[in-house]
């Protein structure tokens, strides 16, 4: 049974004004109070014609209904968690507009957002659906919020105009368009690839979709690396294998692109060869290649004296210096030790300026030089033979095919920072090949399956449930 509550929305607000497109709003939200006032917020400030504003609170556990209560706006809740797919198909079911705007609650539209997506389908009556991009100005301050967010920017920036599938962080479509396709599949009951799936349909239909890179949000999510990680194998990358298997559709756009599937395919080598290296020198590879990688991942390290950082943070940084330099001196390799000792307090000091809003030239610098150094030092003491020239020839290769990224990420938040990107890059790479593996097998696995069970794990379930049962009171 859906709990519906009682709309403070006025009786004119969800009707098409003077414009020939009217836009109907719909944003999902599960325990997300803080980041929804913020979206919320955002909207009341751009939006300068009458909007119809729905929000829907997923079984929230927080203050998610009390915030979307102080605003002008159509509110439902569903009984109990039931996945944002379902959610936004209820909003969908009771709004009004022509077009059919769907956020995430945890994004926030910026000044020429509506207008922009309203003026496209004005000037295009052939445009069935329309995506815009992240900007390059995440919210969360954190190194890998901004990395991951900023990688997102960068693959919408990048992506073809004829976009191959739909994004429902900001994503519009005519409302008549949406419930003929049947909305959103509801078999993903948590945030997945919903978005990606109704898109493959609407492209295999024949539709129009447009990726629009000024039409642009900022993100507010705030990411770790077990979210990270979590969220690519989990919820990304094994669906969206099995769903490309499903369609027999993979197209070179987006993060699908040629150039990131041979990367997958090097970093594999590149894991390979490495592993076989370790076991032919041991500490003579394995300690300056962790060297190596810990002066790289210097910006993460240096957030870790951040006061909301668990306790045992502290310890595991300091306990990694202390092996590596211990390790390195039983291996006679004594230029690594002061470089370890050091870099430490300079790039706590660089995170302490960071957290203020501005770093000083000299400490930049500062920076740079120690991580070249550092990096130049762990090389020389690297065995000079075959596989380690040939892993680093991958590794060149890698750098060219994916230097636009990297030169993105420099042109924004600085040579340093690109530089602590590369090895999270190495690593989604990496774990995008174990997740395309797992997909595969579980797609084989579910096709000598019975067919009501394939049927139940990749078909396109209809959502008629949350499209019909949607209820409210005006």
């Amino acid at each position: 049974m859906l709990k519906t509550l009682e709309s403070s929305l006025p009786a004119d607000a969800g009707t098409a004004g003077s414009t020939p497109t009217s836009i109907s709003i719909v944003i999902p939200a599960y325990n997300s109070a803080q980041q929804l006032k913020q979206c919320l917020e955002a909207l009341w400030t751009f939006a300068d014609v009458p909007l119809q504003i729905i929000v829907v609170d997923d079984g929230s556990t927080d203050d998610t209904t009390a915030v979307a209560c102080g605003y002008c706006l159509t509110l439902l809740r569903t009984d109990g968690r039931r996945g944002p797919a379902f959610a936004r198909n209820l909003g969908a079911k009771i709004a009004t507009g022509d077009i059919l705007l769907f956020l995430d609650s945890d994004v926030c539209v910026q000044c020429d957002t509506i207008q922009r997506i309203r003026a496209c389908f004005d000037a295009d009556p052939e445009l069935d659906a329309l995506i815009g991009s992240y900007d390059s100005e995440p919210r969360s301050p954190d190194f890998l919020s901004q990395y991951r967010n900023l990688m997102h920017s960068y693959v919408h920036q990048t992506g073809d105009r004829r976009a191959s599938t739909f994004w429902s962080g900001c994503g519009a479509i005519r409302r008549v368009l949406f419930l003929e396709h049947s909305g959103f599949n509801e078999c993903f009951d948590r945030s997945a690839i919903e978005d990606i799936e109704l898109g493959y349909r609407l492209i295999m239909a024949g539709r129009k979709i447009v990726l629009d890179r000024m039409i642009q949000v900022s993100h507010l999510k705030r990411w770790t690396f077990w979210s990270l990680v979590k969220t690519d194998i989990f919820d990304r990358g094994i669906p969206w294998t099995e769903l490309i298997l499903r369609d027999r559709f993979m197209p070179d756009d987006l993060n699908l692109q040629l150039s990131q599937r041979v990367s997958v395919a090097l970093v594999f080598i590149l894991a390979a060869l490495s592993g076989f290296t370790a076991v032919m020198w041991g500490g003579y590879f394995l300690i300056p290649l962790f060297t190596a990688v810990f002066i790289l991942l210097g910006r993460w390290w240096g957030e870790f004296s951040a006061p909301d950082r668990p306790r045992a943070v502290p310890v595991v940084f300091f306990g990694t210096v202390a092996t590596i330099a211990t390790l390195a001196y039983s291996h006679h390799m004594f230029g690594l030790i002061p470089p370890l000792m050091l870099g430490p307090a300079l790039l706590l000091t660089q995170h302490r300026y960071a957290t203020r809003g501005s770093i000083p030239k000299l400490i930049r610098r500062l920076t740079l030089a120690y991580t070249g150094c550092s990096i130049l030092a762990a090389l020389l003491y690297l065995p000079h033979r075959s596989p380690v020239m040939v892993c680093f020839v991958i590794l060149a290769t890698l750098g060219l095919m994916n230097s636009q990224f990297y030169l993105f990420l420099a042109g924004k938040r600085g040579i340093a920072f690109a530089l602590a990107a590369i090895p999270f890059h190495l690593l989604f790479h990496f774990y995008c090949g174990v997740s395309f593996i797992i997909g595969v097998f579980r797609h084989l696995w579910m096709k000598l399956s019975p067919a009501d069970v394939y049927q139940a794990a990749h078909g396109a379930t209809a959502p008629e449930t949350a499209l019909k049962s949607a209820r409210t009171t005006r």
